[in-house]
C-alpha cells in the first residue's frame, strides 16, 4: 500500500497566501480593465470574447499552480510503501550427532557421518533466523559448538565433527543419554519460545552415566522437544575396524535401539524417524524444517522515500510556462 506524507508540515500554511493573492488580483483587474466611454453600449452587448481574452487568467492560474507545487516540495513529501516485517521470536536449536566408529559404515554413501554433516550442514542454511549450536557424542559427549547465529563458523565446525574418535578425543561406543544431556544443558536457559534437540545415531546406548530415558524426562522437564533419528539400512552393514594397524571390514548386525528413540520422542512430544540412504535423510530434515517453523509477530514497516523532486519539476515547468504566454500570446503593448 502507497501512502503519502509531509516531513515539514508547516510549509503548507503557505499555501493561505493564495487567497490574498486571489482577492488581489481579482481587485486589481476590475481597476486596471481599460474602459471606452460609449452613449449605447447595446450594439456591444453580443459581442463574443475572443479566445485570448478568455484565455487571459490562465496565467494567473499557472503562477498559484507553480506557487502550490513549489510549497508542497517545501514540505517533503515522502511515499511509504508498506509491508509485513517479521520480528522472529525465533527457536533455539541443537544438533546431536554419533561420531562413533559404526558411523562410518559405506552404507550411506559416502559414509554414514559425512551424509549426516552435508544434509544437516543444508538444514543449518535454510535456518537463518535461529540459534543453532552442536553436540558431538561417542562414549562421551562434549559441545563442538554453542548455540550461534554465526552458521559459518557452525558450518565450519560441522565439517570436523568425526575426526574425535580416531584422535582419542572420545571413547568408542555410544552414550545417547550424555549425547543428549550435554544438548539440553545448552537450552535450559534459552528464552526461546520452541526449544529442539535432534539427536542422530545409528547404535544402542551401551556407555555413559546417564540413560537415554532419563536424559528424555529432564527434556521433557525443560519444555524441550527431541526428534530423533536413526541411521543405517536395516539388518546388516560393514564397518571400517582397525585391526593389527590395518583396516578392515566386518559386517555386523544393525544394533539400532529404535525402541528407546522412539520412546525418547514421545516423551518429548518430538518425533522418531528412520533414515536408509541421503535422500531419506534429507526429507527428515525437511520435515522438521516444516514443522519447527520461527514464530512470527506481524509489525508495521515502511520505507520511506522523498517524491519533492517531481513537485519542483512541475513547479519550474508552470512557471516558464506562463513566462512563454505572458511573453508571446498574451503581450501587452504599452
Amino acid at each position: 500500500m502507497l501512502d503519502i506524507e509531509f516531513a515539514n508540515k508547516e510549509y503548507l500554511f503557505l499555501l493561505l497566501l493564495i487567497i490574498p493573492y486571489i482577492l488581489w488580483y481579482v481587485m486589481r483587474h476590475k481597476k486596471t480593465e481599460p474602459t471606452i466611454r460609449m452613449a449605447d453600449t447595446f450594439a456591444l452587448q453580443r459581442a463574443q470574447r475572443t479566445w485570448r481574452v478568455r484565455l487571459m487568467p490562465l496565467q494567473t492560474v499557472l503562477r498559484i499552480a507553480a506557487f502550490t507545487f513549489l510549497v508542497l516540495a517545501m514540505a517533503r513529501p515522502q511515499s511509504h510503501n508498506d509491508w509485513e516485517e517479521h520480528t522472529i521470536e525465533g527457536i533455539d536449536i541443537m544438533l546431536a550427532i554419533d561420531v562413533s566408529s559404526s558411523m562410518l559404515s559405506p552404507d550411506i554413501h559416502p559414509n554414514r557421518i559425512e551424509a549426516a554433516k552435508k544434509v544437516a550442514a543444508e538444514f543449518i542454511s535454510n535456518r537463518t533466523n535461529d540459534n543453532i549450536g552442536l553436540t558431538i557424542f561417542a562414549g562421551d559427549a562434549f559441545t563442538q559448538c554453542p548455540m550461534t547465529i554465526d552458521h559459518a563458523a557452525l558450518q565450519s565446525l560441522l565439517k570436523n565433527a568425526s575426526n574425535y574418535v580416531g584422535s582419542g578425543a572420545l571413547v568408542n561406543m555410544t552414550a545417547i543419554g550424555m549425547g543428549l544431556t550435554n544438548a539440553i544443558s545448552r537450552l535450559k536457559d534459552s528464552k526461546a519460545k520452541s526449544k529442539v534437540v535432534i539427536l542422530l545415531t545409528d547404535g544402542s546406548n551401551n556407555y555413559g552415566e546417564i540413560s537415554p530415558l532419563m536424559a528424555a524426562e529432564m527434556a521433557d522437564s525443560l519444555g524441550v522437544r527431541v526428534y530423533t533419528i536413526g541411521v543405517g539400512t536395516r539388518g546388516t552393514a560393514s564397518y571400517p575396524v582397525i585391526v593389527g594397524g590395518t583396516t578392515q571390514n566386518l559386517v555386523l548386525p544393525d544394533e539400532l535401539d529404535e525402541q528407546t528413540l522412539s520412546k525418547i520422542a514421545q516423551m518429548t512430544n518430538g518425533r522418531y524417524y528412520r533414515a536408509t540412504n541421503e535422500e531419506e535423510l534429507r526429507e527428515i530434515y525437511s520435515d522438521i524444517d516444516q514443522l519447527e517453523k520461527s514464530k512470527l509477530d506481524v509489525r508495521h514497516y515502511s520505507k520511506v522515500r522523498d517524491i519533492y523532486q517531481k513537485l519542483v519539476m512541475a513547479a519550474i515547468i508552470a512557471l516558464l510556462l506562463e513566462i512563454l504566454l505572458r511573453i508571446t500570446v498574451f503581450r501587452r503593448i504599452p
